[in-house]
């Protein structure tokens, strides 16, 4: 099944596993970037005791997420299955095991927005989020002003990702999902891997004759 082939980083090289994603981070020398999306999907059938999992806490409108990783570039590396919409985004991270991954494996930075803080203390700085306020009012002029360029700063890093989530959501399977929610974690899996080997081939393209 395409969902299973994993993401393509160069011909004939796949990546399947966030394991993998992120051995291939290290051995690059590469920054990822983390970003949750969410897929909307038909509400569940009333009576159903699951029915409120679905309602997602940012948008309140029925859905799935799924967690997409990509390198600085913006190439889609890695997607997970989906989840339900409740699920908070750093709590899917932990059940995807990013915290054991990163406190583990190679020294690899990991850029991830507001959702995501508490993860860079479990992982030894790994994951960088925006810069918190250390004052809720009356802050000082220039502190506003640092505070304000290294929020941008990050967010200019990040929004790499933001490009790849708009390429993946660019297929209409993926702009509202009408079909069955058993189906939706192999649907979102494809698709990121039939991204990733197109971004491929556009980065390889073949010598005209």
């Amino acid at each position: 099944m395409l969902a299973e082939r994993g993401c393509t980083t160069s011909p004939g090289v796949r990546l399947r596993t966030l394991a993998e994603v992120i051995d291939h981070l290290g051995s690059c020398g590469q920054t990822g970037i983390i970003d949750g999306t969410e897929i909307r999907v038909r509400r569940p059938a009333a009576g159903r005791k699951d029915r409120d999992k679905f309602i997602s806490g940012k948008n309140k409108q029925n859905a799935v997420k799924a967690m997409v990783l990509t390198d600085q570039n913006g190439r889609m590396l890695f997607s997970s299955p989906a989840t339900p919409g409740s699920c908070a985004d750093i709590t899917h991270a932990r059940q995807l095991g990013l915290v054991k991954l990163l406190a583990d494996g190679p020294a690899v930075e990991i850029l991830a927005d507001a959702g995501y803080q508490g993860l860079g203390a479990q992982t030894g700085g790994r994951v960088v989020t925006p810069p918190h306020r250390k004052f809720k009012k009356n802050a000082p002029d220039r502190y506003e002003e640092m505070h304000e360029r290294q929020r941008k700063a990050h967010s200019s890093r990040r929004i790499r990702v933001e490009h790849g989530i708009a390429h993946l959501k660019n297929w209409r399977a993926l702009a509202r999902h009408l079909g069955r929610r058993d189906h939706i974690s192999d649907m979102v899996q494809t698709v990121a891997s039939l991204l990733s080997h197109q971004q491929t081939a556009d980065l390889n393209p073949r010598r005209q004759g």
